[in-house]
């Protein structure tokens, strides 16, 4: 059984605070204000997957330059059974829910495109913080396509699945397309977020399903999936859509957007 790991990165700011009279705010560890250039780091974008995982946990050795992390001083407490609460975490002006651990710490691997990017975590006490910074690596993929999955039940499970116009399917079981599209990683216990991405997304009609694959207790709750599509990210060229659409039962699947690109 896959137990919720934390990376090495937040736990050193949760001792920090244990050690210390910490006031009520958020710490992030990564990605931190200013410039930097990643020309030649390795970030890992999928991750491997065990079943049955119990949270979305930041892989061990995963780059500090492809991860959001850090620690929500006196977090709330549980909103959940198993000592977890959600925060909003928005990346680059999209918001997603983020699961907060019992210690109030947060950890997941993303993908940064070059330029401008911006971090913005608020707790559920309303607390905020946000960070900014430019990532000079002129050379760097971009994700001409992010499609994001996230959804607002804890303990359920939702699944992304996207069929190309070449007929690629990726989802869970085949997270790597052979056109360079990627899944990241498979969410089974709430909240998400699941991120599709392809540096070179073949032109053509494009579906976008969600499949509720239901989870323990939690399998006959209704949730709400939040789909965002972002082309172009960190253009002039950029946009983006969010469609929402409510999960009544497990075992249900739904088109939830259909788009071509030129």
């Amino acid at each position: 059984m896959k137990h919720t790991t934390t990376h090495p990165a937040a736990t050193a700011v949760f001792l920090l605070c244990a050690n210390v009279a910490c006031a009520t705010g958020i710490d992030f560890i990564a990605p931190t204000n200013g410039w930097r250039n990643t020309s030649g780091d390795s970030a890992r974008y999928t991750q491997d997957v065990h079943y049955p995982a119990v949270s979305v946990a930041t892989p061990e050795g995963q780059s500090v330059n492809a991860m959001i992390a850090g620690h929500i001083r006196n977090a709330p407490k549980t909103q959940s059974k198993n000592g977890t609460s959600v925060a909003t975490m928005v990346v680059n002006g999209t918001p997603l829910p983020q699961r907060v651990e019992e210690d109030g710490s947060f950890s997941r691997p993303y993908a940064f495109a070059g330029g401008s990017n911006s971090v913005e975590m608020r707790a559920a006490d309303g607390t905020s913080k946000r960070v900014q910074f430019y990532d000079a690596y002129t050379g760097k993929t971009r994700p001409r396509l992010r499609i994001v999955l996230a959804w607002d039940t804890d303990g359920t499970d939702l699944d992304l699945h996207v069929v190309s116009p070449d007929g690629a399917h990726t989802f869970y079981g085949d997270r790597v397309a052979p056109n360079g599209g990627a899944l990241d990683v498979d969410v089974t216990t709430g909240y998400g977020p699941e991120i599709y991405s392809s540096a070179a997304p073949p032109p053509g009609t494009w579906l976008v399903y969600v499949n509720y694959y239901g989870s323990g207790d939690h399998a006959g709750d209704m949730t709400v999936a939040q789909i965002t599509i972002i082309s172009n990210e960190n253009t002039p060229d950029e946009k983006s859509e969010t469609v929402r659409v409510p999960m009544r039962k497990a075992g249900e699947l739904t088109l939830v957007k259909t788009f071509s690109i030129p």
